[in-house]
């Protein structure tokens, strides 16, 4: 690919006029821009990559949402925390270079990996949920964030995500590792396959699954992120 003026680059690559109504804009399709005028909205740990404007930010207090979830995160530990960012001004929110999707809720509620929830609206409540059978069988993902009530919250994928829709009669299973969100009403089980994993001789994504039975929805992405991690790293 030839070289480009520095020019054509500044103007290609500059950050797009505010078109969309709202709080949250996708600048790309791995950048999210926050409107604030004076609101509050949480977001990941470590995810700004810039701002401009008057904004603060705050770790979210231990006890700020209840003994109970405390507890939650203390055991997950900083995998579960979030930081509010206020003022006025535009923030900038990125994570690893994944796909963000923007989700509007109207009174409903969704799960999401804790891995993989970007940012939330201060309107939404959000509770750390804990998946402890799945603690001794799996390398991550041992909690996620359920999110209800009004408002939007922005989740993140490695490349294109995936909803397979869950019935009584046709449950669904999935690799923890490559799970992103599920339907609140759905309480996924935990199995291991035996088999699979002596064939293989190490622990694999494979060994062991996510089982969703019931009615709703549970969206995967083509990558499993914490396997991924741990060869890379």
């Amino acid at each position: 690919m030839s070289a480009q003026t520095l020019d054509a680059f500044l103007q290609s690559s500059s950050d797009r006029p505010h078109t969309q109504p709202g709080m949250f804009e996708l600048e790309r399709d791995r950048l999210l821009q926050v409107h604030l005028k004076g609101h509050r909205v949480w977001m990941k740990m470590g995810a700004m990559v810039a701002y401009r404007g008057q904004i603060s930010f705050e770790r979210e207090g231990l006890l700020e949402q209840g003994l109970g979830q405390f507890l939650k995160k203390f055991a997950t530990g900083e995998g579960a925390a979030l930081s509010k960012a206020s003022g006025t001004g535009d923030l900038y929110l990125a994570d690893s270079g994944k796909k963000i999707t923007l989700l509007q809720l109207n009174g409903q509620a969704i799960c999401v990996n804790g891995n993989d929830i970007l940012c939330l609206e201060d309107g939404l409540k959000h509770e750390v949920k804990m998946m402890r059978k799945v603690a001794a069988l799996a390398s991550g993902g041992l909690f996620n964030v359920m999110v209800s009530g009004q408002g939007v919250v922005a989740i993140t994928t490695h490349y294109e995500p995936l909803t397979l829709r869950v019935t009584p009669d046709r449950p669904v299973f999935t690799d923890p590792n490559a799970t992103v969100a599920w339907s609140a009403n759905l309480s996924p089980a935990f199995k291991t396959d035996i088999q699979f994993k002596t064939f293989l001789g190490r622990g694999s994504g494979e060994s062991v699954q996510m089982q969703f039975q019931g009615d709703g929805f549970v969206v995967v992405q083509p990558y499993e992120e914490v396997y991924h991690a741990s060869v890379q790293g």
